[in-house]
């Protein structure tokens, strides 16, 4: 549940609240947190909608057409806007390329400048925990002092454009051209839950599909995963505090502020690599353990992968196979969340354990692309 002390939200907006997070965060305002009114602007409205006795108003709006963004929330009036809209983290071609930076650099600017027209007090952004990856080096309980990786250190240019995204909001806090508009960024790490179409959704694919027989590494990589819920909670707890502080006529302590800064949010859980995938795997019926596995190295497993996306590029199609997902799958990545847990007040409120539960189970019964698993 929210903290004791709720203060009322006022008039929140959800930019990209009908999207995976963005429709957690609308769940969890309506459930744990006093506000007066609930809107959300997405590119489609036709999913993850609410009941319309819950009043929440749907716009359909680009965010990257500016000039209609501005209207929209002249129009709305918020005074907490909760920017979650992103393309999914997947693709590395042109066409991904340039729709990672229009929406996420270019989009986010014009969220910027609406809100600053509007008169917006608080301004949360998703950002994510990646943008301290170079998709190579091991991250050992990484926190904000970390340098983002940019330019040629960063390999994944969604990860760039989440970077310069995240530079715009924190630069727009108590900007001249809108003192009032206080700003700040979530960095998750490892998003899953109820509508996820990439970890869960892939990892179950595996499993139901024979292929659970094969592990890259030996399994001694730590990785940071978050429950979907926890995140959306940890962005609330932002909008939260950017609220109290523009209450407050004397600005923050630098060990005290949220507005300005970026907070790296995680279950505070870090596990195994493999281990995760095998949850992932039980909570989907599996009844196998990890005597029937075949251990791959990480070297060969490169080999195979940039084999594999030679084979898939003769026939011009995305690899389901590469060395990207060699890497990830065999690096060490995971996160302190002091700074979170001290000034946002943030503790994960459902346990990785029963987010993988919970995130299999809607899967499960959700995805018509799950069919019977193949038998061994």
């Amino acid at each position: 549940m929210a903290p004791s002390d709720k203060l009322d939200l006022g008039r929140v907006l959800v930019i990209g609240g009908c999207g995976f997070l963005g429709h957690h965060v609308v769940n969890l305002v309506l459930r744990d947190w006093n506000s007066s009114s609930v809107a959300v602007v997405d590119l489609r409205c036709q999913r993850n909608r609410r009941p319309a006795s819950d009043g929440v108003e749907y716009v359909e709006a680009d965010i990257t057409d500016a000039d209609n963004l501005a209207k929209v929330l002249g129009r709305l009036r918020p005074d907490v806007v909760i920017h979650t809209a992103s393309p999914p983290a997947q693709g590395s071609s042109a066409i991904s390329n340039d729709l990672f930076k229009k929406v996420n650099v270019d989009g986010t600017r014009a969220v910027i400048a609406a809100c600053q027209q509007a008169g917006v007090q608080a301004l949360v952004y998703t950002s994510s925990a990646s943008i301290l990856s170079d998709n190579t080096s091991d991250l050992v309980n990484a926190d904000e002092e970390y340098p983002v990786i940019r330019g040629k250190q960063q390999t994944e240019y969604y990860s760039e454009t989440k970077a310069q995204a995240e530079e715009l909001v924190l630069a727009a806090n108590r900007a001249a051209e809108a003192p009032k508009l206080l700003t700040t960024s979530i960095r998750p790490s490892g998003i899953f839950g109820e509508g996820d179409v990439q970890l869960v959704y892939h990892t179950v694919q595996i499993y139901k599909t024979n292929k659970d027989k094969v592990q890259v590494g030996d399994n001694s990589n730590l990785f940071d995963f978050t429950y979907v819920e926890n995140v959306a909670h940890a962005h609330l707890l932002a909008a939260r505090a950017l609220l109290l502080t523009a209450s407050n006529p004397t600005i923050p302590l630098d060990h005290e502020r949220v507005d300005g800064e970026a907070f790296i949010v995680t279950n505070g859980s870090p596990v195994y690599f493999w281990d995760m995938m095998r949850a992932i795997w039980r909570a989907a019926g599996s009844p196998r353990g990890t005597s029937h596995v075949w251990t791959l190295s990480r070297d060969l497993g490169l080999v195979l992968g940039l084999l594999s996306e030679i084979a898939f590029g003769i026939m011009r199609k995305p690899p389901t196979f590469n060395r990207q997902r060699i890497i990830y799958s065999t690096m060490t990545r995971y996160y302190d969340i002091s700074k979170a847990r001290t000034r946002l007040g943030y503790e994960p409120l459902v346990t990785l354990t029963e987010g993988v539960q919970r995130a299999v189970k809607w899967t499960m019964e959700n995805d018509p692309r799950m069919g019977a698993p193949v038998k061994a």
